[in-house]
């Protein structure tokens, strides 16, 4: 890609960490344009704040070595780009668009900036719909929204990679659909297992990854969700196609801008954060939507700071999430996977109006039915269950079956289950715990409903 016609050349005048700070002449380069320094030009700076006329300051967003006071800085006179196409589907980018899996470079694709307007608000469905994941646990008690953003949280150990690795195989299958996966803050050891993962699991070819690892610059993984939503809006908006974009994690996010924010030496705000924290959010949530051409849908792991969910981070995340998908590690040590809390998980789309008067009355019905059990535990523990109530004794029956019921083998896991994977019709997820809640399943062991699809497997398997 050749260099951009009328660029100029100004100095650096200080480098402190990833701060650079350099004049030109005439006007300062505009907010977020991209500047090269460096001998061979690849100490990639972005510039932040307009400190006078012709000076500037920029955030590093690779490393600063060998950088020193009056040293040549370019101004590109353009923002930072990524390419887009379809070529683009099974590769792996940094936040400059360069691909980093040892492939083929694609510089001859169309590139797009990263830093976009979100859609007019007239540009918007104003429908709501739910986007059907084909898992029964999140289709009936947690629904997630087409276009809209829902968050994954749990610890380490406890199964989300294995359910954004099914999402993402349930995106091609049922939704012809194309999937972006973007780390924020991840391990390398995490992005080339799940790399792994996804060539196993045969999706790799409609899925693309962005990664702004561990190790860069606070400036780079702060970037890099802009990167990926660049990608997810070609894709929506020219290819006319619904995206999954799976986000891990959020919260590194709000981390690197609370780093970035302390090296340009801002007031820090509530518990040390950016001040500027709900707007850096916003301006990456509010471009995950839904258009006339196509959706965005959004799925973020969200990791809590103590479980403290006044947290300035926890509260501006959640503001921006219509539902929330809770794993539980009590439930995966006792083998009910997915491990998806049905108390905690919740949705704003489980209303009469939106999931139909049906949906919401079952799934009420199952949410009090395993609160209650729940409740009963402990005298259960104490007492036995042959101590309880006739009408606690048929809650627990039906409790431990909807339990079993709502598992679900993943075709992600077929090669260590040996059980084949099934995704399950909202539909058909209903039926099942209806007539479990009508105890038409009371005589049948409720071994029989653990790991199935339909509870019709459950009738030939009873036969």
């Amino acid at each position: 890609m050749g260099r951009p016609r009328g660029e100029r050349s100004g100095r650096v005048t200080r480098v402190r960490g990833n701060v650079v700070e350099a004049v030109f002449d005439g006007d300062p380069p505009p907010i977020n344009t991209r500047l090269e320094a460096g001998s061979s030009r690849d100490i990639i700076v972005e510039t932040v704040h307009h400190l006078s006329e012709g000076q500037v300051r920029g955030i590093a967003l690779t490393a600063v070595h060998g950088l020193s006071r009056g040293a040549a800085i370019y101004d590109t006179r353009s923002p930072l780009t990524v390419p887009v196409g379809t070529e683009a589907l099974g590769r792996i980018f940094d936040v400059f668009g360069r691909t980093i899996d040892r492939g083929e470079a694609l510089d001859h694709l169309d590139r797009h900036p990263i830093h976009r307007e979100p859609p007019a608000l007239s540009e918007r469905s104003t429908e709501t719909t739910i986007f059907q994941t084909g898992i029964k646990a999140i289709d009936v008690l947690a629904p997630l929204e087409r276009g809209g953003k829902a968050g994954l949280l749990g610890g380490a150990g406890v199964g989300k990679t294995v359910l954004i690795m099914e999402m993402i195989r349930n995106m091609v299958g049922q939704h012809e659909g194309v999937s972006i996966f973007c780390g924020i803050g991840e391990r390398t050891r995490e992005a080339d297992e799940l790399h792994r993962e996804l060539i196993d699991t045969g999706v790799l070819d409609r899925t693309v990854l962005f990664f702004g690892q561990m190790n860069e610059p606070p400036g780079a993984r702060l970037r890099v969700g802009h990167a990926a939503l660049t990608m997810a809006e070609y894709f929506r908006d020219e290819r006319r196609q619904d995206v999954l974009m799976l986000i891990d994690n959020i919260f590194r996010f709000v981390q690197a801008g609370q780093e970035v924010s302390g090296l340009m030496g801002k007031l820090p705000s509530r518990v040390g954060y950016q001040p500027t924290l709900g707007t850096e959010l916003a301006q990456l949530q509010e471009r995950i939507c839904n258009t006339a051409s196509g959706a965005v849908t959004s799925i973020q792991a969200v990791y809590v700071p103590a479980d403290d969910f006044t947290d300035p981070a926890a509260v501006h995340t959640f503001g921006h999430l219509s539902a929330s998908v809770v794993l539980s590690r009590k439930r995966a040590s006792q083998g009910l996977y997915p491990a998806i809390d049905p108390l905690e998980s919740n949705s704003s789309l489980l209303t009469p109006r939106v999931a139909g008067h049906r949906h919401y009355r079952i799934a009420q019905e199952v949410r009090e039915t395993l609160a209650s059990y729940e409740d009963l535990k402990d005298i259960i523990a104490m007492l036995g269950l042959e101590e309880l109530a006739r009408e606690d004794r048929q809650t627990v029956n039906r409790a431990r079956r909807l339990e079993r019921f709502l598992t679900q083998p993943f075709f992600t896991t077929e090669q260590f289950t040996g059980q084949e994977g099934r995704a399950v019709d909202l539909k058909d997820a209903l039926d099942g715990c209806e007539r479990i809640l009508a105890d038409e399943f009371a005589d049948v062991p409720e071994s029989r409903l653990y790991m199935v699809g339909t509870v019709d497997e459950v009738e030939v398997g009873a036969r």
